[in-house]
This record gives C-alpha cells, structure tokens and sequence, in this order.
C-alpha cells in the first residue's frame, strides 16, 4: 500500500477535510440523521445504519458509546457501519469496535488534493468522448457497463444516481464513450458538489478491461477537476479501492488516511 503523507500540506487538507465533511451531516436521502454525543447516527429508510465518529471521547466512554450503538440497532433489527479513519483517537478503538462485534472490510484510503495543483488537462485516446448524461438510459447503459466490468448486479445503480443529480449535494455524471452511431460506455463516473463546503467528492470510474491503459480514467479525473474548479470548490476529495489509490496519488491526490468500515449484524 502507498504510505501516507505526513506533510504539513496533507495534515492541513486532512484538518479541512475533518471539519468540512466528517464533522456535516449531509442528507438523510428519506431517513433521519441526529447527533448522540461525539457520533453523527444516520437511519436510512430501510433500517440500515451508518455511524460517523468525530473523536473526543477515551476508555470507558468510548465502550459505552460502541456498546450503545448496537444497542439502538439490534432494537431495530438493522445492521450499521461504524467508518473508522486510521488518526482516529483512541489508537486501540479499531480492538474496541471488534470486541464489541463489529467486523471490519476492506479498507480504502482517502486521498484529498487542491485543485489548482491538480491537471486540467482533459486528453482523450482517439476513438473516445466525454459526455454529462442525467437520462434514464444513459444511467441504464452505464449499469450494463458496470455489471461487465464487476460481474454482479448494479441493478441499484440508475435509481442511486437519478436521486444524487437532484440532490441538495448534487452529482454530475460522465461517460466515456466510443465516438460513432452505435456508442459504447467503456468509463464512467461522477461527482458530489458538497453545498457549503470547499469539496467535492470523486466517485466511480471503472474501465472496461480492454480499454484501461488508454488515460481514460485520468481524463475523468482532469473533467471532474474541471467542473470543480467552475463551481469554486477549492478541494477534491476520493475513498480510494487499491485499484485506484495509486495512479490518483500520481495525479497530485494526497493519501493523508486508511479508511475501515466496521460492520455490525444483528444475529439472524
């Protein structure tokens, strides 16, 4: 795994980043969102929880925190995610969230950049468009695109993304696209515009197998930067899969932490 950046530069974005995002509630998408103490408890519409920790607390307290979410959730017969970030304090909480029975996955890596140290260059392979899309079969041929590349559904997927481009945090979704009649979406992603804030937030961005090599992927990321820039968001901010996490560190994102959801199940 890349190693993090320590430097003054990285700390000052992660610090940014821990008041502007972390510290937000954001939307609630149809469930409720209400502040417990040091903890920002998100309830979505069907039950499922997520848990935003914003530190401050130590030892005891930090158990009965823990212990009292899996309390409200086993009420409500709902799993949660507790996302814990690698300078999150205390240094033995991930120990903490396990004992308490929460199981962690894969962890990701947060990478954070200013745009204007970041390419605006948008080049292109030949043979390929960029392309904003908000229609319904845009999105559907995006999903097909996706269930090629990961093999499973993404039937979730259209829905997920007509809801986020009319969000109050709203998304810009792109396509890369095979330039003729009958098109191909080979690359796709989009963007969170965080109202408020001095982020945004980069998301997707898988590639069909035999079109990755080509700077496709890097284009997303110069367009997005763009559209960033345009709208006066200082910052451009990444959960990153070890796929991705290296050529975006090559672009000028600074990974500044390992991120770990903690997952917490009711017993069946």
């Amino acid at each position: 795994m890349i190693p993090l950046d320590s430097s003054p530069e990285a700390l000052a974005l992660r610090a940014a980043y821990d008041d502007q995002i972390r510290s937000r509630p954001g939307s609630a998408n149809g469930g409720t969102i209400e502040r417990v103490g040091p903890l920002i408890r998100k309830v979505g519409v069907e039950g499922d929880g997520f848990v935003q920790y914003l530190g401050g607390v130590d030892g005891a307290e930090v158990d009965r925190l823990i212990a009292d979410q899996v309390e409200y959730f086993a009420k409500l017969g709902a799993k949660f995610e507790w996302k814990y970030y690698s300078h999150d304090l205390p240094a033995d909480l991930p120990e903490r969230l396990t004992k308490a029975g929460l199981v962690p996955e894969e962890e990701e890596c947060l990478l954070l950049g200013d745009v204007d140290e970041l390419s605006s260059d948008v080049v292109l392979t030949e043979g390929i468009r960029l392309r904003e899309v908000t229609s319904r079969a845009d999105l559907e041929r995006m999903q097909a695109m996706e269930e090629e590349v990961w093999g499973y559904s993404h039937a979730w997927l259209p829905d997920a993304l007509t809801q986020a481009i009319a969000d109050d945090d709203p998304a810009t979704v792109i396509v890369a696209e095979t330039d003729e009649d009958d098109s191909k979406v080979v690359c796709a992603s989009w963007i969170r515009f965080h109202t408020g804030t001095e982020f945004a937030s980069l998301w997707g961005g898988s590639t069909l197998p035999e079109w990755r090599g080509r700077g496709i992927y890097r284009a997303h990321v110069a367009y997005r930067r763009n559209l960033a820039a345009a709208r006066g968001y200082r910052y451009l901010q990444v959960d990153a899969s070890p796929d991705s996490r290296g050529i975006l560190a090559r672009l000028g994102l600074r990974p500044v932490a390992v991120t770990v959801p903690y997952i917490w199940k009711p017993v069946a």
